[in-house]
């Protein structure tokens, strides 16, 4: 009988059977659902296609990087952020935090798994997910796994993939580019004149970033933006809408605080950054674009030290011409261009997740499939919809782990009795 391709395959890898779900990602994410499955009593494995955890954090950010929101937004189940920590933690205490909350839950993820595929077999009601492994494996260039388990959580977040856009004449650009991921200080762009494309939080930090290194920014802003203090009188802005949309519709509260924006940072659209129509949290729920909380680049742009300019209309060697016509004369870009889901490379078969790599449901609907499939961290709210999601998640398997654990142990109490009468 001739064997298929996919059964050649399957004999032909090691396989692994996992007693628990498979979470892929050692995000926060992923951490936040490993830390609520321990509360559970139920097993798990963690594949992370990194060396480390929060990879993104540790590798992929600038240097003064904050969190932009406070840090009781940010900070996963189980476990609060130290006392000691300022509002806005830092970067690097952000990491702190995240490799203490998986020694705290003993999380040990397995490092250097790239999941290729993820698949639910019908036969036999079980996922096979195929990671190729690079570490330990004894065999030179790595080895494929073959895990076998029968829920699978996606926790590879929003952000797993950094977006390069189609910029006519970018490769024969003669300076250098890099996108946002890869910056990491304006000390390495002292006195150079500096194109950064994107005006959301990153570009916006990484313009301000430049300026207090010396640099000369141009900030290329396609489309409208919402701009907001990141604090009002005192408070967290942030907080003040969460607090607000207990008892306000959701319009009433984006018109308040786009009025209390108004009151604190004065009128953007005369700088180059014109609003959108649609009210920044109504934006952010329908469309995942975040407003910009403001930290000090508006007021370098209302001096002239950050520049705003219009879109990209081409780029040839050392020179970029504008949409309005104007030409500049740039020593480096920087695309602060954003990222994006990397969901449909690897997951298959699978109807649950959009083309864009986000579940189809929207938030407080999209952390569960079918055929035991999960997503966590796809909500655009955040560490706290992650948190969330983590938490329906672990509560989800959990019900399903104990009542079978009890009915395998009634099992066999039941065998034993009936063995001991002969």
């Amino acid at each position: 009988m001739e064997i298929g391709s996919d059964h050649k395959d399957f004999f032909s890898r090691r396989c692994v059977w996992v007693n628990g779900p498979i979470i892929v990602g050692a995000g926060p994410s992923g951490l936040a659902v490993g830390a609520c499955l321990k509360e559970q009593g139920v097993p798990f494995i963690v594949l992370e296609r990194a060396d480390c955890i929060a990879s993104l954090w540790k590798n992929r950010t600038y240097d003064r990087l904050k969190l932009h929101l406070p840090k009781q937004f940010c900070q996963l189940p189980k476990l609060p952020f130290p006392d000691d920590y300022p509002e806005y933690p830092t970067k690097n205490q952000f990491i702190d935090y995240l490799e203490s909350y998986a020694q705290h839950f003993e999380i040990n993820p397995r490092f250097n798994e790239c999941v290729q595929s993820a698949k639910y077999d019908e036969t036999c009601g079980l996922w096979r997910v195929r990671s190729f492994s690079t570490k330990g494996s004894g065999v030179k260039g790595g080895s494929e796994v073959e895990y076998i388990c029968r829920w699978l959580v996606v926790a590879t977040g929003e952000n797993a993939e950094r977006v390069i856009p189609e910029i006519e004449g970018l490769a024969e650009f003669m300076g250098q580019v890099i996108h946002a991921c890869d910056y990491k200080s304006g000390k390495d762009f002292k006195g150079k004149q500096v194109l950064v494309v994107g005006c959301g939080n990153s570009g916006m930090e990484v313009c301000l970033d430049l300026c207090n290194h010396s640099a000369i920014p141009y900030m290329v802003v396609r489309s409208s933006v919402h701009v907001l203090p990141r604090e009002v009188f005192g408070k967290s802005t942030f907080e003040t809408a969460v607090f607000l949309m207990k008892w306000l519709p959701l319009w009433l509260v984006d018109k308040l605080l786009l009025f209390l924006a108004w009151l604190v940072l004065g009128g953007t659209e005369k700088y180059g950054l014109k609003r959108p129509s649609v009210g920044p949290f109504e934006l952010k729920n329908t469309q995942g674009k975040t407003p910009v909380l403001d930290i000090g680049a508006l007021e370098k742009i209302k001096s002239g030290e950050i520049n705003v300019v219009p879109g990209i209309k081409r780029i040839s060697l050392g020179r970029v011409e504008l949409d309005d016509g104007q030409n500049l004369e740039v020593d480096s870009i920087v695309l602060a261009t954003g990222y994006r889901s990397n969901v449909p490379s690897w997951l298959q078969g699978s109807d649950f997740f959009s083309k864009n790599g986000f579940p189809k449901q929207p938030f407080p609907n999209g952390w569960k499939g079918k055929s035991g499939l999960y997503a966590a961290g796809f909500t655009r709210r955040g560490l706290s919809g992650a948190s969330l999601d983590a938490m329906r998640i672990a509560q989800d398997i959990g019900t399903v782990w104990k009542e079978e654990t009890i009915l395998t142990k009634q099992f066999i109490a039941c065998h034993r009795r009936c063995i001991s009468q002969f």
